[in-house]
């Protein structure tokens, strides 16, 4: 079974609050609201709303700079990627790998490139299977 995340899953909102974070690095309520709008019907005092909530949940921090606020991600993408995902793979799919990829595939082929990187993830994963000496025979596709 798999540990509990030590950080919350972020919603689809705070997601795409924190896709602005990581991208420009520290920024004001108004920075991320300029980038934000652009894509999303939101007002600045929405994302400020959204931003103390997502300090509440540990999802970011800031320092003040004058009268302003300065926040930044707590978290590095890949490691809020890996909670997203777990999440997803648990409610939806139970757990089941093989059926969230399988599940990935039928919304997008992925191209050459994906299929490459695909094969060395496999063949990596393999690799840790006998390096732990519980590779079964047949292994992983």
């Amino acid at each position: 079974m798999d540990a509990t995340p030590t950080h919350p899953e972020p919603t689809e909102r705070e997601l795409e609050i924190l896709k602005v974070l990581w991208e420009q690095g520290e920024s004001t309520v108004r920075q991320v609201h300029e980038a934000l709008r652009e894509r999303l019907p939101i007002v600045q005092n929405t994302v400020q709303a959204f931003l103390r909530t997502m300090e509440d949940k540990g999802l970011v921090t800031h320092r003040a700079e004058g009268r302003s606020f300065i926040y930044r991600a707590v978290l590095q993408r890949e490691s809020t990627a890996q909670t997203v995902v777990s999440g997803v793979m648990n409610r939806v799919f139970d757990g089941a790998m093989d059926q969230l990829v399988q599940s990935a595939f039928s919304v997008r082929r992925p191209t050459r490139e994906e299929l490459a990187q695909l094969r060395a993830l496999l063949e990596d994963a393999e690799s840790d299977l006998e390096g732990d000496g519980s590779a079964q025979s047949g292994g992983l596709v």
